[in-house]
């Protein structure tokens, strides 16, 4: 498959905060919000730094070795799983839900940026190794979120047969009726069809839990290149921050820290998530509520538990595992059993990482470079065509259609429809009236500033007017730009936050990741746009 990557700096796509931008741009207005630069310089430091903030390497391995006891072997997973017992091992770490056929683009991409970058690394430390890591958020108990995915532009849902609690722990022996809608549709039939519809029967209806078949089919897509996959889902894990999680019951550190960094952000940006009293949920068997705490009482929203002070503190020693963080705690619990380096994540988590700084630095967990995924478009052979043939480059398909429709008529139609020229031989003749009037009556300057409104206002209609006459005689060549920027940015969003991978794994297979890998430039903030060429 031959293709063509075009490289575009994420200003110029209209689709990112200013707080992504400011952020990758090293804007002086964000500089206090994170440790490390996201680039080169950072990732050094962060390396010579890591080795102060130790974890139970001991721990990570011999669960994560448990957790693949039940996964086909694939001797660079288990060859990487082994070195995480080594000092001089790192990770570059990626997160998201259990999404259902693991969702949206993006899912896919910040997983190919997380195994490029601890290539790159490898290539460059000889001395050291780096794993990539797909951190699973297990926990998550939005199913409307996790439950849905889209195809062929038809969206599949599952309800979970009424099933509550952490998405990861739901039974999927519901899920066949899903699959099987799913199936009849996927296409093109042929050799990687086949290969994804068992990979994802195997998964989803041979494994009890999502968080397993979760699992399995990142394992089966991304295993060649030795991505780690971890449940965190553990005693064993919560256990690294038991003090964390007794202090945030008690003293609520995390709440007044955060909201005070918050403030600072919200000084020049929007902020993205917001801290609790208490950031912790409580999760067993089919629930995950948050906890609160009212008079002298901890209490689990929706349920009849409650403890003393005492009584919870006891829970959460015999049961760690019980106590889940939310957004807010999250990736301390991630940095503190993980001996990561580098985190990647989309706009929506650059933000929130960047409030928590203050909160890691006082519990003295690593805080890692914070680095935006590379964002991916893909253009196939025919919407490649068409944009050829328009005339337009592969950077102009971000502008708005009005954009690109004024562009197009300016280049291709009658110029007849521009009103500039005229408006400015009229503005002067107005003006050159208005001063005839202020020498006769100068109270006559406003009438004449009115006339001038009045006339540019109507040269403007007209102008609109005369516009709309040479669309309808190329309605047939503009239809052709509608049609191209609807099928590039489906509902006018990223193609990443609206397709799954299984429509390009189908007709593509492993061909669909080797290729985004090649075009991610881990260090490189910029948008790729890939483009396949016709053969």
């Amino acid at each position: 498959m031959d293709i063509d990557c075009t490289y575009l700096p994420y200003s110029e796509t209209g689709y990112f905060s200013d707080l992504v931008l400011d952020y990758i741009g090293n804007a002086p207005t964000t500089k206090d919000f994170y440790k490390y630069t996201p680039d080169a310089a950072g990732l050094q430091q962060a390396i010579a730094d890591r080795g102060q903030y130790p974890v139970n390497r001991q721990t990570l391995v011999s669960t994560l070795q448990k957790q693949y006891t039940a996964l086909p072997v694939n001797d660079k997973v288990t060859a990487n799983i082994a070195a995480l017992a080594n000092d001089n091992t790192y990770t570059i770490c990626t997160a998201h839900q259990p999404n259902l056929m693991t969702g949206y683009l993006y899912f896919i991409y910040k997983i190919l940026h997380a195994i490029k970058l601890a290539d790159e690394l490898n290539t460059q430390h000889s001395d050291k190794h780096f794993v990539p890591v797909y951190y699973m958020g297990s926990e998550d108990n939005d199913l409307e979120e996790l439950g849905t995915f889209k195809y062929a532009d038809r969206k599949f849902v599952w309800d979970a047969n009424g099933q509550t609690g952490a998405v990861g722990r739901m039974d999927t022996k519901s899920l066949k009726p899903v699959l099987d809608e799913f199936f009849r549709l996927l296409g093109p039939p042929g050799k990687h069809a086949d290969e994804l519809k068992e990979m994802v029967t195997n998964a989803y209806l041979k494994h009890k839990t999502v968080g397993a078949a979760t699992q399995y089919l990142v394992h089966m897509l991304f295993g060649r290149y030795g991505l780690v996959v971890l449940d965190p889902d553990e005693a064993a894990f919560k256990q690294a921050i038991l003090p964390v999680l007794q202090d945030d019951l008690q003293n609520h550190l995390a709440y007044g820290l955060v909201s005070e960094q918050i403030e600072n952000i919200e000084e020049y940006y929007r902020a993205q998530a917001h801290p609790r009293l208490i950031n912790l949920f409580y999760l067993k068997d089919n629930l995950r509520e948050r906890i609160e705490k009212r008079g002298g009482k901890w209490i689990v929203l929706n349920t009849e538990i409650a403890w003393t002070e005492e009584e919870i503190l006891a829970e959460l020693t015999a049961h760690p595992e019980r106590f889940s963080p939310n957004v807010i705690l999250r990736g301390i619990f991630q940095e503190s059993i993980l001996p990561n380096v580098a985190f990647i994540g989309g706009g929506a988590e650059v933000a929130y990482w960047l409030e928590l700084k203050p909160l890691f630095e006082a519990y003295k967990v690593f805080y890692p470079v914070i680095l935006q995924r590379q964002s991916v478009q893909w253009i196939n052979a025919y919407q490649g065509k068409h944009r050829r043939q328009l005339g337009f480059s592969v950077g102009d398909v971000f502008r708005s259609e009005v954009a690109l429709v004024r562009e197009y008529l300016t280049r291709n139609g009658n110029d007849n429809w521009h009103t500039t020229e005229e408006t400015a031989a009229m503005e002067g003749i107005i003006i050159q009236l208005k001063d005839k009037a202020q020498v006769l009556d100068p109270t006559l300057r406003s009438s004449a500033d009115a006339v001038l409104a009045k006339v540019r206002y109507q040269l403007q209609v007209l102008e609109k007017k005369m516009l709309r006459a040479e669309k309808r005689k190329m309605q047939e060549q503009l239809q052709k730009i509608y049609t191209l920027k609807a099928s590039i940015f489906p509902g006018n969003r990223l193609q990443e936050r609206t397709d799954n991978f299984s429509g390009y794994y189908a007709a593509q297979g492993n061909d669909f990741f080797d290729a985004i890998y090649k075009a991610i430039k881990p260090l490189d903030a910029k948008f790729i746009v890939i483009e396949e060429q016709q053969i």
